[in-house]
């Protein structure tokens, strides 16, 4: 762009918004000031506070068709903004990698310096929910300019270093089959932890967990990383992923590492957000053809404080796979039942609650069909 020009002044027209949104997409450390910045150097002149409502909510985050390699990034701006504004009610800020909720997207090292700068900035201990973090790793390897000659061990020990503590099932990628735990910097509060873990747990050093599986757990550690695994173990993925895709069934893209996530919502049109399609779309999928998958939307985040309901930002259902456990063959059968159930979608009823507990309703809700 040519900025030589005389500096002009702009509204929100759709060219600035454009503009906008692609800055901060190709800028991913950059916060909402920078992006200011460089647009008035370009001459565009419109408020920081314009900027901040472009950038409300991450747009390629709650865009499924729209293809950015990490999706999974935190909005700089918007955390920013809430830290500057209640400060005082935020006891930490907590980054997923990779973000499940959000179509198991990754998140580039640019964007947790960039948010470990904001919660320096404020005083805020940053963690990580860490549970998919060696895939995670692999995504910044295969797609973050400077990374694809480094190790993705060593691309671990990069992003945990700009931590102050993780949470990590490690039924994840560790490749236990249960198990856990929770790391800090802080010894005064690791010592709160400790003490409270030896009551409702077990003791420090093992956490009510068998010698077997804290063997399993190292294990698993090690071979998590092993480049040959990630890039099959990713590469299965897209291999679901794609023949959905190509059979016309709308997914998230890109693929992410665990799963595959369909746009149950756009899958379902002909339902209301507030008729949970994708919970009748996992419905479907498992009485079609016994293929158990999560929904992902309206009724894990719809449900407000004061028991009323909004759609969420998203209706995804997902397909997660059982690393090391189905063969191609498995996924072919997944994908030939999905396209089933995609055959016959306007058929597919909304469904109702007929069980909820007051919190956590998605684990254990219950269900019928509205006829």
């Amino acid at each position: 762009m040519d900025a030589s020009g005389p500096a002009r002044s702009a509204g929100t027209s759709q060219d600035i918004r454009a503009l906008v949104l692609r800055l901060a997409q190709e800028n991913s450390a950059w916060g909402y000031r920078r992006v200011h910045g460089e647009l008035s150097r370009l001459g565009h002149h419109i408020s920081e506070a314009t900027v901040r409502r472009i950038l409300r909510p991450i747009p390629e985050g709650l865009q499924p068709s729209l293809r950015h390699p990490f999706k999974g990034n935190m909005d700089v701006a918007a955390l920013d903004r809430l830290l500057a504004e209640r400060a005082a009610h935020v006891p930490l800020v907590m980054l997923t990698v990779t973000n499940n909720s959000g179509g198991g997207q990754p998140v580039s090292l640019a964007n947790i310096r960039a948010v470990r700068d904001v919660c320096d900035r404020y005083g805020k201990p940053l963690f990580l929910d860490a549970c998919r973090f060696a895939e995670n790793a692999w995504f910044i390897k295969t797609g973050e300019p400077g990374y694809a000659d480094v190790p993705v061990a060593a691309i671990v020990r990069e992003m945990a270093a700009l931590a102050d503590g993780m949470t990590m099932s490690a039924k994840k990628d560790p490749l236990a089959n249960i198990g856990g735990w929770l790391a800090l910097n802080d010894d005064s509060l690791a010592e709160q932890c400790r003490t409270l873990e030896i009551l409702t747990e077990g003791f420090p050093t093992y956490g009510g967990l068998a010698g077997r599986d804290l063997e399993a757990i190292a294990q698993g550690l090690t071979e998590c990383t092993d480049h040959d695994y990630l890039r099959y173990r990713v590469r299965s993925i897209a291999y679901l992923g794609e023949a959905l895709e190509s059979a016309g069934v709308p997914v998230v893209v890109p693929f992410g590492g665990h799963a595959v996530f369909i746009d149950a919502r756009a899958m379902l049109a002909h339902l209301d957000p507030l008729r949970y399609p994708g919970q009748a779309l996992a419905c479907a999928l498992y009485e079609e053809g016994g293929v158990r998958a999560c929904e992902i939307g309206t009724v894990m985040f719809g449900l407000r404080p004061d028991g009323t309901e909004a759609p969420a930002a998203m209706d995804l259902v997902r397909l997660a796979v059982p690393r090391r456990t189905y063969t191609q063959s498995h996924l072919d059968y997944v994908i030939e039942v999905v396209t089933r159930v995609a055959d016959r979608t306007d058929e597919l009823p909304g469904m109702r609650i007929v069980y909820q507990p007051r919190q956590l309703r998605h684990f254990t809700a219950r269900f019928a069909p509205l006829r």
